[in-house]
């Protein structure tokens, strides 16, 4: 069975993201084995951080998530410069991903200030929910249930119309 992680910078705090986010949770417990992995996000003392500062929490929280990824681990980042999918083309990158042997497939979401280029250089697929913005904790829901759609989608289910 394909193990899916979301490993993500922060926690939420909000009963509905987290309500939400426990439903896909279940519903992919048919499909896979699906974690979310929180690491603590960096604090700058400063409100107004200049470049060298947002760079020292860059590479500290890369280094964070880079130890929770398996070298054989598949790992989509999430960053505004990566590739726009459809319903349709996650399931075939998920689907792909456990045709070619890997075992466990890692999307990686950001701190407020996104991913550090070492890992980004480490992702197998850069990927983009949208042009647009959303809020981490939006982006986490909206990502797990893509890859519940992913997983009916791969499966004839009917969620996917």
């Amino acid at each position: 069975m394909l193990k899916i992680n979301i490993i993500c910078i922060g926690k939420i705090k909000e009963k509905y993201f987290t309500d939400a986010i426990a439903e896909y949770q279940k519903r992919l417990g048919a499909f896979c084995k699906f974690q979310i992995i929180e690491l603590p996000e960096e604090r700058i003392k400063s409100n107004t951080p200049n470049a060298a500062q947002i760079n020292e929490v860059l590479i500290s929280e890369g280094k964070r998530i880079l130890q929770k990824i398996s070298p054989s681990d598949y790992v989509a980042a999430m960053c505004i410069e990566g590739k726009l999918l459809s319903s349709e083309e996650l399931a075939q990158t998920l689907s792909g991903a456990a045709v070619i042997g890997k075992s466990t497939v890692s999307f990686i979401i950001g701190g407020s200030y996104g991913l550090s280029d070492e890992v980004k250089n480490r992702a197998d697929l850069r990927l983009s929910m949208s042009r647009m913005t959303f809020p981490h904790q939006m982006a986490r829901v909206i990502l797990s249930e893509q890859i519940y759609r992913a997983f009916e989608i791969i499966n004839n289910g009917k969620y996917h119309k």
